[in-house]
Parts: structure tokens; sequence; C-alpha cells
């Protein structure tokens, strides 16, 4: 009888360590300013270079899975999946993640006739066969524009793509809901996989999804080559492809990736952030911006104006080392912005990697304000950089 006590007490234990795992760090704090504070989603959530967003009273966090196994850069490997947890609020608890659809289903893409082989491969051969992934899981509602009939829809990409064919690296998958089931394999009644038309976004980078008041969603991308500028889409009436509407080459920007798009809600400046440099799996990286009049720009980067300036961004960083990570993308959740934040350990498996969130609060009188301090970039510092 003890032993089963004993055992029963462990279990009990175990449950109740588990439970606090999932809960977030003081989300719902508040700094003396009134703006919320920065926040690390539990530990152990293996889920990466993701998103939160809300969709009715519950809060849903995607990102990238790298448990099974996964390591980016080598052939052959498995391909985890993308994982979504749900919580009643930003603080938490948070469930343990589920997967949007199984890595075992099978990509309906077919490049063409002329290549029978590619047509039936499973998404683990598509992203794992050559060890470059699929990452950056964004979902959002056809709610409010387009044909504005509350379907589910994720995005991702998936690099291996743009290796083997020099075809565009993204895909829309239609979602059951949004903790799916999503893709083909999900079946009615509105599963299914699309390989977007995108002209500007013709690539295989990362990027972020914003919706916009009164109009379709913007995808923000990251171009391949050397210099890695962005570009931007607008998104056609069902949210799976371009309106042909777009740009490249956004405020000037190369060798930046992770970006993300927001409007400010204060002044309706539509807001840019990105890593600033592009690099794999880095940390202490500084997080970008640019701003405009509207989400389809036209994009400006603030520019060094001394040869001293520090670097690699100078001025136009607003977070020197983002906490110790890498910025992935913006969230916008109940009206406030978050920046998302990868605390890379520097492994091919980022299993155990942390994801931080800070506030982004515009501020445009504070880096022009004429007080005879050095110059500050326009936004409330971070619970890090203060």
């Amino acid at each position: 009888m003890r032993t089963r006590r004993s055992k029963a007490a462990g279990l009990l234990v175990l449950a109740l360590f588990a439970a606090l795992l999932l809960q977030a760090r003081a989300p719902g704090a508040a700094r003396a300013d009134g703006v919320p504070a920065g926040f690390t989603m539990p530990a152990g959530l293996d889920l990466h270079d993701g998103q939160i967003a809300r969709f009715g009273d519950t809060y849903y966090a995607y990102g990238t899975e790298y448990r099974c196994g996964f390591r980016w850069g080598v052939h052959g490997t498995p391909f985890c999946g993308f994982g979504v947890s749900s919580a009643p609020a930003l603080d938490g608890p948070w469930s343990r993640p589920r997967l949007l659809f199984s890595p075992r289903d099978v990509d309906t893409w077919r490049l063409s006739a002329s290549r029978p082989g590619d047509y039936g491969r499973s998404w683990n051969w598509v992203c794992g066969a050559d060890g470059a992934g699929c990452f950056n899981p964004r979902m959002i509602r056809r709610s409010g524009w387009g044909s504005d009939d509350g379907v589910f829809l994720l995005w991702f990409n998936a690099p291996g793509d743009w290796n083997r064919y020099r075809a565009n690296a993204y895909y829309a998958m239609g979602c059951n809901g949004p903790a799916g089931p999503c893709g083909h394999a999900a079946g009615p009644p509105h599963g299914s996989t699309t390989k977007p038309s995108l002209p500007h976004c013709a690539a295989n980078g990362d990027f972020g999804v914003s919706l916009v008041p009164g109009g379709r969603p913007v995808l923000v991308c990251t171009r391949p080559g050397p210099d890695q500028k962005l570009a931007e889409e607008e998104l056609n009436r069902w949210g799976t492809g371009s309106d042909g509407r777009g740009a490249t080459g956004l405020a000037g920007l190369t060798r930046v990736e992770g970006p993300g798009l927001y409007p400010d809600p204060a002044t309706g400046t539509w807001i840019l952030t990105y890593s600033d440099p592009a690099c794999g799996y880095c940390s202490g990286t500084g997080t970008g911006y640019a701003t405009a009049p509207g989400p389809l720009g036209p994009w400006t980067a603030p520019v060094n104006l001394a040869a001293a300036a520090p670097p690699p961004g100078g001025r136009r960083d607003l977070s020197a080392t983002s906490c110790g990570g890498q910025p992935r993308t913006v969230s916008f959740v109940d009206g406030q912005a978050w920046q998302g934040i990868d605390l890379w350990t520097g492994n091919r498996n980022e299993a155990a990697a942390g994801w931080r969130m800070e506030p982004l609060v515009y501020v445009p009188t504070r880096g022009t304000a004429g007080d005879g301090r050095p110059w500050r970039p326009p936004f409330l510092p971070w619970t890090c950089d203060r």
C-alpha cells in the first residue's frame, strides 16, 4: 500500500510540475507606464519561429517543432511538424502542443507533368529530404475581408521547393478550425493545400502575415540571394495567393530576415520589424524597423548620420540584442503588437530554445525629442533593454 501511495504521490508531483512548466511568465503584468511587460513562453513548449493569435475567447500559439529529432541542414532529417497550443489567457496555462497536420500527409502540389516523381511526396520528405526544413507557421482567418466566410488558413514555407526547383517555397492550407486539422488530408469542410502564385515573394525566406483593417492581409517575406532583400504581397480574396499588388526591396534593406508588420493603433503608422542582420540560429541579433503610411509602403528605414554609429544597424535598430535572441515576426493580439523572439541555443536541433515576447510601443517623438540626450529609438525600451 505504501508503495502504491508513493507512486501515486510521485505521479501527482510530476503532473503539477508539468502544469507549472506550461505557465508563461507574467504576461499580464504591466510596467509603471501601463505597457504590458514582456514575457517568456513556458519552458519546454517546443514551438519556434511562431506566432500568437486570439480567436474567440481562446489564445493560440503556433510554431515549428523540433523534439522528434529535426536537425537543420542535415539530409534525411525528420520533419516534426507544426504545433499549436491553446490557453484561456496570455499567461496560460498553455496546453501541450498538438500537430496541425501529420508529417506523413501528402503534399498535393505537382511541379509539372514532366516531373512525375514530385507528386505524392510526404511532408516529411518535402521538409526533411534535403535538411532545409519547413518553418514559420502563420494562422489567419477569412473574417471581415475577402470571401468573409470564417475559414482558417495556415501559411508556411518549405525552402526545399526553392532549392530543388526554384519554385516559391510557400504554401497555404485550409483548416477545419484554429487548431486544425489543416491541408488536403484534413478533408471537408475546408481542408485544402495550395501552392500560391506570388510574383513578389517568389522565393524561400522567412515571412510574416498581417491583417489589414478594412483590407486584405499582406505577406512580407525575405528574398533569396546574397542581398536578402524584403518584399511584400497583398493577398487575394481567398487569402491563398497574391492579387498582384506588392513591391520588392522594401526600404532599401539588405541582409535582413524574419520580417513582421503591423499598424500602430495610436498613430496609424505601419511598422515593419526584422532581424538585423540575417543569420541562422543567431543570438543577440538586433531588431530593426522601418515605417510607412500604409501596409504597401513606401517603406523608410532610419539612416545613420555619423560615421561612428553603432553596428550593425545603428539608428534603424530598436533593440541592439533582442533580449539575447533573434526576432522572428510580429503577433498582434488584443490591440497590442508583440515582437516574437527565438532564444536560440546555436544547435541544429533547437527543441530547447526559448520563446520571448516583447511589446512594441511606437513613440515617434522619443527619438527626436530635442532634449539634448543621445538619439533613442522611437519605441519604449523592452524589459531586457531597460
